[in-house]
């Protein structure tokens, strides 16, 4: 489904005040980090931006925290990224303490955590050596708040939420006199499918970016709902099957000798193949066709013959990652399958919860309101929302008929209106919520002319939804997306 996003909000766009409406002023102050032996001297920014209607008066007020270089060169010619993570409903605090920003919080490579208290250290992968950064959350997330509880579902939907994240960058170009620095977006998850979005809302309106970051990408929602009817997701997400599956040694002793990229390779060419077609034929598959299927999605997940027959040839995500490590009474993860938690409720169908994102939510949450009071000077009562909570249901501008949400379509009229944009994708294999053959399905159709194809860079990473987890993955990452923005490999 194509959304139309011109004319969707109805913001004031003349006449802005000069200070924020109804909040105390932005809050700055001065740090340094050292990288290389060099001393990076920078000034952080963190304060509540307003959103108005058109009578001049507040909506909402959008949280939001800047880091900006101390250099001589005039401030508006340095590039200027702007981050945000996804959810829908959650705060930017993945990117921002976890990959972006001078300051993160050290995870295990594996994806896990060290037991509390959690710190934050400084991040010598940051991006600030090559880019200014603003770290927004939408409505809804950390301490971002509508005016009035009833304005909320103007905000918490597809379109709704384009629009207002497009306002903020307009409001902060013109506040901070950035109109004329070189624009980047970062988003991750949902993030990267707002970032899509955005790429047509902003060039539509005179701000074109320059590049895009996509980590964990989803712009096109009928490569993941497994809903009756829709096979798509099934041949999608069987690569990535595939590789938790090896890694947690689940594989057959010639594909785990293979290693990862010869069986998610395998996986590969059978999804595109013989596993569309038989999903394609139903009930028509021949006796002799359904159980050569079986045997090779057998083979190629580590579940039972009889378990995938039982389930018609379809492991839902949830019973897949219920279902590999059944037998030792563990569940393995979805945003990362490699880690797995001990449920204790064994014969239940599907996961009762995802290990990997119980793991990532108490760090977060207790390091960023340490770090916001402690270091940025920011101090509020207010729940930081940093993932659910704040939200209400979530408008995919469907209108309750059976079509899939996308901005894929936005993305390619972008690339037409702005030739020059560059797009870097991220993917890991251990990802479950946004898999990277999916990834990789939109992008092959989405129509782009080779000239386009050009300025889109790719790379996988052998970890999962967070694959910046991975210290080598996070130094990849910062030195791709440096490349990116100073054209220099």
């Amino acid at each position: 489904m194509r959304f139309v996003l011109a004319g969707l909000f109805s913001f004031a766009l003349l006449a802005q005040p000069a200070k924020p409406v109804g909040e105390p002023p932005p809050i700055q102050k001065k740090s340094s980090i050292v990288i290389g032996g060099k001393t990076l001297n920078y000034t952080t920014t963190t304060g509540r931006m307003p959103l108005l209607n058109e009578a001049g008066e507040p909506e909402a007020h959008v949280f939001y925290v800047a880091y900006t270089l101390d250099t001589p060169t005039p401030g508006n010619k340095r590039p200027l990224m702007v981050a945000f993570n996804g959810g829908p409903g959650s705060a930017t605090v993945w990117l921002h303490l976890g990959v972006l920003g001078p300051r993160y919080i050290p995870m295990q490579d594996d994806g896990s955590y060290p037991p509390p208290p959690y710190q934050v250290k400084d991040n010598a992968q940051t991006f600030l050596p090559f880019t200014d950064m603003v770290f927004v959350d939408p409505v809804g997330t950390g301490y971002s708040r509508a005016a009035k509880p009833e304005l909320g579902k103007k905000f918490w939907g597809v379109q709704g939420d384009i629009a207002s994240v497009g306002e903020f960058i307009r409001l902060y170009l013109g506040r901070y006199n950035r109109w004329s620095s070189p624009l980047y977006l970062i988003g991750e998850s949902y993030g990267t499918f707002r970032a899509a979005g955005l790429s047509g809302w902003l060039v539509d309106r005179g701000m074109a970016c320059n590049g895009i970051v996509l980590v964990s990408s989803i712009l096109q929602y009928q490569t993941a709902r497994f809903s009756k009817g829709n096979d798509l997701p099934y041949p999608l997400f069987l690569p990535t099957y595939t590789a938790i599956a090896w890694y947690h040694k689940k594989l057959p002793a010639s594909l785990q000798q293979a290693g990862l990229k010869e069986a998610t390779a395998e996986a590969e060419k059978f999804a595109l193949n013989e596993y569309s077609v038989a999903l394609m034929k139903g009930d028509r598959l021949t006796a002799g066709e359904r159980q050569a299927t079986v045997d090779q999605l057998s083979r190629l997940t580590g579940l039972s013959k009889e378990y995938l027959e039982r389930n018609n040839l379809r492991p839902e995500i949830m019973h897949f990652i219920k279902e590999l490590r059944r037998s030792e009474g563990k569940v393995v993860g979805r945003l990362d399958g490699r880690l797995t938690a001990v449920e204790g409720n064994d014969g239940d169908e599907v996961a009762g919860f995802d290990p990997a994102m119980t793991a990532i939510r108490a760090p977060y949450t207790a390091a960023f309101n340490d770090y916001a009071r402690r270091e940025l000077g920011y101090e509020s009562d207010l729940q930081y929302y940093i993932l659910g909570g704040g939200i209400g249901p979530w408008d995919y501008g469907t209108g309750g008929q059976n079509k899939y949400v996308e901005t894929a379509d936005i993305l390619r009229d972008a690339f037409a209106k702005n030739p020059y944009m560059k797009v870097y994708i991220g993917s890991g294999y251990y990802d479950l919520a946004t898999p990277y053959f999916a990834t990789e399905y939109t992008f092959s159709h989405m129509g782009l002319p080779a000239e386009y194809k050009k300025n889109i860079t790719t790379r996988m990473y052998e970890a999962g939804h967070m694959f910046y987890s991975v210290k080598s993955a996070l130094a990849q990452l910062t030195k791709d997306v440096e490349a990116m923005v100073t054209g220099v490999r």
